[in-house]
């Protein structure tokens, strides 16, 4: 004991050094491990040498349909999403594009297919039609969003949606999980100083006592380990609050702040996945748009059908049946390729009338604390023994380090 006390009074700044390189190692290790989650988004390296790409990035798709499930599955429905809208409102915002696109629309088909006869009528009467055509334009509208209303899940793919949205935009996953767990990223760094350090006491008083080359680098992988390990742990439980030794009281640091995670990711997900223009990007352009054409067609072709009620016979005779459902087809079509203009217009409205980011907030709170752990569990739980044992190996390299360094000073 007496050798140990005077080898600390004569070698004392590097016994000091121990608990502080220590508490280096644990942060270090931490901002390096977290990095690795998210960083570089493509992989990098010289294949078939090793590499590394992002966690999260590289398991993209996966990721992608776990954060998709847990937000189409329990917080938001697609039906939700477009019942919101009033049709009457709907057509009111729609009034003024789409009286100039049936205006378009009808003298384009005229003169496609009959530009002498729609010439030769008068000025006048061509005005007319163009509004007869115009007064079924809000009709038209309000069939076809009730329509989809009816049957959300034949025109729409919410979960596709968000899927392709983040898979093709892998920095916006990332940044999904970064702003729900921002907090906790900052927990894990931190702890990893108070828990280096803790952990290099029990280095120093192991050092003085047994004055092997080995101490260093094992306490060093052990900090990189342990304190990764139990960071984590600390995150996520216990689920619910529980005291420790009578005194210390804990719940995981995710679950207690719940609401300020709840107003954080509706508001990312409401700003940049389910937004008003994804969700008619999605509509008119997405898988399922050939059966939003189908709907379109039958509603103008009614609404066409209406207008030409006494007049059909002659037009068919004129320009025969099956040019008539060309006409009729052609028009579907146009008003299909103008959709997307047109439907801008709508989008302040939409936002205001969906809702989302009220609708995710009010239904994160209704969740479980199982369900709720799941925002952001599974970007720790994909390959985190890989975190884990990153966090142990640069330890254990700095520990390497640390002992040539305290050799050099202790000389």
């Amino acid at each position: 004991m007496t050798e140990i006390l005077e080898d600390f009074q004569r070698n004392w700044p590097v016994y000091l050094s121990m608990p502080l390189i220590a508490a280096l190692i644990g942060y270090v290790t931490k901002v390096v491990a977290i990095r690795m989650m998210f960083r570089p988004i493509e992989y990098t390296g010289i294949r078939p040498f090793p590499g590394w790409q992002g966690i999260v990035p590289r398991k993209a798709a996966r990721m992608a349909a776990i954060a998709c499930d847990t937000m189409t599955d329990r917080l938001i429905s697609a039906g939700e999403v477009v019942s919101r809208l009033d049709p009457e409102r709907v057509a009111k915002e729609l009034e003024r594009p789409l009286l100039a696109a049936v205006d378009e629309i009808t003298r384009e088909i005229a003169h496609e297919y009959e530009p002498g006869l729609w010439d030769s009528l008068p000025p006048q009467v061509r005005d007319l039609v163009v509004r007869r055509v115009q007064a079924e334009a809000p009709k038209v509208v309000k069939a076809i969003l009730a329509n989809i209303q009816s049957d959300v899940d034949s025109v729409f793919d919410l979960k596709g949606m968000v899927v392709t949205n983040l898979v093709r935009d892998k920095e916006l996953l990332n940044r999904i999980f970064q702003e729900a767990g921002r907090r906790e990223f900052q927990f894990i760094a931190r702890s990893g100083i108070v828990f280096g350090f803790v952990i290099g006491l029990v280095q120093m008083v192991a050092w003085a006592t047994l004055r092997s080359p080995w101490v260093m680098p094992i306490f060093g992988g052990l900090t990189g380990w342990f304190s990764d390990w139990l960071a984590l742990k600390m995150i996520f439980q216990p689920r619910e609050p529980k005291r420790y030794l009578g005194v210390f009281r804990w719940q995981g640091l995710f679950l207690k702040r719940r609401k300020e995670v709840a107003a954080d990711y509706g508001e990312l997900i409401a700003k940049e996945i389910i937004t008003p223009h994804n969700v008619l990007e999605a509509v008119l352009r997405g898988p399922l748009a050939d059966r939003l054409f189908a709907v379109v067609e039958r509603q103008v072709t009614t609404a066409l059908d209406r207008q030409t009620r006494i007049a059909r016979p002659l037009m068919v005779l004129t320009v025969g049946s099956r040019r008539y459902q060309e006409i009729r087809h052609s028009v579907a079509e146009k008003v299909m390729r103008r959709m997307p203009e047109t439907l801008a217009f709508i989008e302040d409205y939409a936002e205001e009338a969906m809702d989302i980011r009220n609708t995710l907030v009010q239904k994160m709170q209704e969740l479980t604390a199982e369900e709720f752990e799941q925002l952001i569990r599974p970007a720790f739980q994909q390959d985190e023994w890989i975190l884990i044992t990153v966090g142990a190996v640069l330890g254990f390299a700095v520990g390497e380090l640390q002992v040539l360094l305290v050799e050099n000073l202790a000389h």
